[in-house]
């Protein structure tokens, strides 16, 4: 299965966890199993319309992913948040 890698705060979202395996052939469908899996993380990577956030970026090994990227077993899926501050 394809291993999503969350950073903070996002792991701290899901339980702490910063790898996690999920299913899917598309990082749609990995990224829906990851709401799926750890609710409190909806909305915080997709939002109401299951999009990627425009502030998240997602790369499947190495490259920008968007939705439709297909994803297979072997993949690494990195999610990060923007930082922001001043």
């Amino acid at each position: 299965m394809p291993v999503v890698r969350l950073r903070a705060p996002l792991a701290e979202l899901a339980g702490g966890r910063r790898e996690l395996e999920l299913e899917g052939r598309t990082l749609h469908e990995v990224l829906l199993a990851l709401e799926r899996e750890h609710p409190d993380l909806t909305g915080w990577i997709m939002d109401e319309h299951k999009r990627i956030r425009e502030h998240v970026n997602v790369f499947v090994n190495g490259a920008r992913g968007s939705e439709s990227t297909p994803v297979s077993p072997e993949d690494r899926i990195h999610v990060i948040p923007s930082i922001s501050g001043g």
